[in-house]
């Protein structure tokens, strides 16, 4: 390689060194600072390509979009002075870049430290002023709302943050109390369970006497409608029995001394002793008569 050459490829890679060195590049999803000496000049940097004075100036980028921290269990003390540990989370974003790169010098970790402090203390303010219901349930939607707006007005001011929301995520008593409670429901629901089984054998009892007096009611009345068709239908038998007894009473007596034969000797073995002169054999010994 001759030395024109080499100087050529030397000048080549100083001005793309100088070049790298005065090009930074913000995305969409950043915001940036241009600093000079530890001052901020420029305090709003617009997406896309930018170039500083290398050795002079330096670029700090953020991330604009929302960011999530997680707060650690924290117990509070409710207006009834009973122990909550509430667990909670921030949505927050950079609202004022300046601000913010003056108070956490970029550092997010530090962000979210102060941020969470300002939130607990808040957290702590309207936890105390209401009762566990309150808290659990009855306002919970509402404090949530203030400490929202609380938060984000302490946090703008301060740090240059924008609160976008605090959230509950679970609301729990602790252990000691937690086990003294589900006794108490367990001892509760026990209770209610006797009462309702209670409850139940006593209605048990009440419709089972019910069904039995109903089924007395009912046999008792199906026996006398029996024995009143059974009478009416045994009237009605004599009636027709008498009327045509009283039309010719001699064939009557011969049917039914031949109903008397049939019955009395239905069966090849029947021996029946009578005298000679009995009743039962009229028409056996004067079949014309």
């Amino acid at each position: 390689m001759n030395p024109r050459t080499m100087q050529a490829l030397t000048i080549t890679l100083l001005l793309l060194s100088i070049l790298s060195s005065t090009a930074y590049t913000i995305r969409e999803t950043q915001r940036g600072v241009l600093i000079q000496f530890g001052e901020i000049i420029d305090a709003d940097l617009k997406p896309g390509l930018g170039f500083k004075l290398p050795m002079i100036h330096e670029i700090r980028k953020f991330d604009a979009r929302t960011q999530v921290t997680d707060s650690e269990r924290t117990e509070y003390l409710t207006q009834e002075n009973k122990f909550l540990i509430v667990d909670s989370y921030v949505l927050w974003k950079v609202a004022d870049v300046k601000k913010y790169f003056t108070v956490t010098s970029g550092d997010a970790s530090k962000a979210e430290l102060l941020l969470l402090a300002r939130v607990k203390d808040s957290l702590k303010n309207k936890v105390s002023e209401r009762t566990v219901h309150e808290v659990v349930a009855g306002q919970r939607d509402q404090m949530m709302v203030q400490l929202t707006q609380e938060a984000n007005a302490i946090a703008r001011k301060e740090f240059g943050i924008q609160v976008v929301d605090v959230r509950v995520k679970r609301v729990d008593f602790p252990e000691t109390i937690s086990e003294s409670i589900y006794n108490r429901m367990r001892t509760e629901r026990e209770r209610e369970a006797r009462e309702h089984r209670s409850q139940g054998n006593e209605l048990a009892e009440t419709i089972k006497a019910n069904a039995d007096r109903e089924q007395k009611v009912l046999l008792a009345d199906a026996y006398r409608q029996s024995e009143t068709l059974r009478g009416e239908g045994d009237a009605t038998a004599a009636a027709i029995a008498a009327a045509s007894f009283s039309k010719d009473a001699e064939f009557y007596r011969f049917y039914r001394s031949m109903q008397a034969y049939r019955y009395s000797f239905n069966k090849p073995n029947d021996i029946m002793v009578l005298k000679g002169d009995s009743e039962f054999l009229r028409y056996m010994r004067q079949p014309n008569k």
